[in-house]
C-alpha cells in the first residue's frame, strides 16, 4: 500500500538550531543565548523515483537538513514522513528498518571508507547489518553482484583491495555499491561527485541517473555545483541560510531563477564561452559581515533589492504550479 503514495519523504517545518559558544565561561554569563539556525522551518517533499537537488553555499543548512531525515540527528520541531508514516522519533527495530531503506553516499570518497577493510567487506557491511539472513556465501556473491552493476571490473580482483589501491573514482563507485547493496529506497548524496576530477564525474552521475531508472531510487541530492544539478534533477530547492528560499522544477528554476540569492548563483557561475571572461557581471548581492536577522528573510541583509518589508518573513508564493519562491518581490 505505502508504494503506492507519490512521496517517499515529507518533511514539515522541521528545524533545527545549534547554540552559538563564546567561549568557555559563556554558559555562566547571564543573558539570552544565541544560536545559529542550521535548518529553519523547512517544509519538503520528495518525489517517488525522482531526483531533488538542493543547492547552497556552504553553511547553508545542506548537511544538516540530510542527516535530520536520515535521522542522525534528532530534529528540534517538525514531522519526517516517510512511505506515509511519521518516523520523526521512531527507535529500535522501527528505526532500523527505516535506516535499512535509506542509505547515504558522502562527499570524500577518501576518508568515508575504512582503510582497514577490503573492498568485498566495505561493500558487504550493510548486508551483515540488516540482512544477515542470508549466509556468509550468499552475501558474498550479492557483494559482487552489486560491485559488478556499478562497474568495480574485474570484480573478484578489486573485491580482494583495500581503498588505498583504487582511483576516486573507484572509491565513490565502492560508496555507491556500499549504499545500492540493501535495495534502498532513497539515496542521500551529500557531494558525492565534488572531491573527483571533472573527467570522472560525468560517469558517476550517469551511473546514478541509469540506477534511479533500472531500480526506481529516489535521491536527494546536495550539492554547491548548479551544473551538475541541471544533468541529475528533476527537482530543484534552493537553501539559503536554514531556509529553502525557492523551489521547483530543475529547468525552471534554472532558466526563470525569481529569488535574488537563486539569480546570484547562477551569475556567480563560470562562463564556459571564452569570449565572454572579458565581461564583468554584476553578481546581485552585497557584499556585508553582517548575520542574518533574527526575523524577516534571511537574505536581507545581502539583497541589494531588500525593503522594510523584507523585515517580517515572506510567505511561500507560487508563482506557476511547480515554482515557488519566498521574495516580497513577487508578492
Amino acid at each position: 500500500m505505502t508504494f503506492a503514495l507519490s512521496n517517499i519523504i515529507e518533511v514539515t517545518h522541521l528545524k533545527k538550531y545549534f547554540p552559538i559558544s563564546n567561549g568557555i565561561f559563556s554558559s555562566f554569563k547571564p543573558g539570552k543565548k544565541k544560536y545559529k539556525k542550521a535548518v529553519d522551518d523547512v517544509t519538503l517533499k520528495l518525489s517517488r523515483g525522482k531526483a531533488l537537488v538542493i543547492v547552497g553555499e556552504s553553511g547553508s543548512g545542506k548537511t544538516t537538513l540530510a542527516r535530520l531525515i536520515l535521522r542522525s540527528l534528532d530534529a528540534d520541531s517538525g514531522t519526517i514522513a516517510f512511505n506515509g508514516f511519521d518516523i520523526t522519533h521512531k527507535s529500535g527495530k522501527d528505526l532500523k528498518y527505516f535506516r535499512s531503506k535509506v542509505q547515504m553516499i558522502h562527499q570524500d570518497p577518501y576518508t568515508s571508507l575504512d582503510p582497514r577493510m577490503s573492498v568485498l567487506n566495505i561493500v558487504m557491511e550493510p548486508l551483515d547489518i540488516f540482512c544477515n539472513y542470508y549466509s556468509k556465501k550468499e552475501r558474498a556473491e550479492i557483494t559482487l553482484k552489486t560491485m559488478e552493476s556499478v562497474f568495480l571490473d574485474p570484480v573478484v580482483e578489486t573485491s580482494m583491495k583495500l581503498p588505498h589501491m583504487l582511483s576516486g573514482g573507484q572509491r565513490q563507485r565502492v560508496a555507491l555499491a556500499r549504499a545500492l547493496i540493501v535495495m534502498p529506497e532513497l539515496i542521500i548524496a551529500d557531494e558525492a561527485v565534488s572531491m573527483l576530477d571533472v573527467s570522472i564525474r560525468s560517469e558517476i552521475l550517469q551511473l546514478m541517473k541509469n540506477l534511479s531508472i533500472q531500480r526506481r531510487i529516489t535521491y536527494l541530492y546536495i550539492t554547491h555545483d548548479l551544473a551538475t544539478s541541471n544533468y541529475i534533477g528533476d527537482d530543484l530547492a534552493v537553501m539559503y541560510s536554514g531556509k529553502i528560499v525557492e523551489r521547483g522544477k530543475v529547468n525552471s528554476v534554472l532558466s526563470k531563477p525569481l529569488h535574488p540569492y537563486t539569480q546570484a548563483l547562477i551569475q556567480a557561475v563560470s562562463e564556459p564561452e571564452p569570449s565572454n571572461l572579458l565581461s564583468q557581471k554584476l553578481i546581485s548581492i552585497k557584499s556585508t559581515d553582517k548575520n542574518p536577522p533574527d526575523k524577516g528573510c534571511n537574505f536581507y541583509n545581502k539583497c541589494r533589492y531588500s525593503m522594510d518589508i523584507c523585515r517580517t518573513n515572506p510567505p511561500n508564493k507560487a508563482i506557476d504550479p511547480d515554482h515557488f519562491v519566498s521574495c516580497y518581490l513577487h508578492n
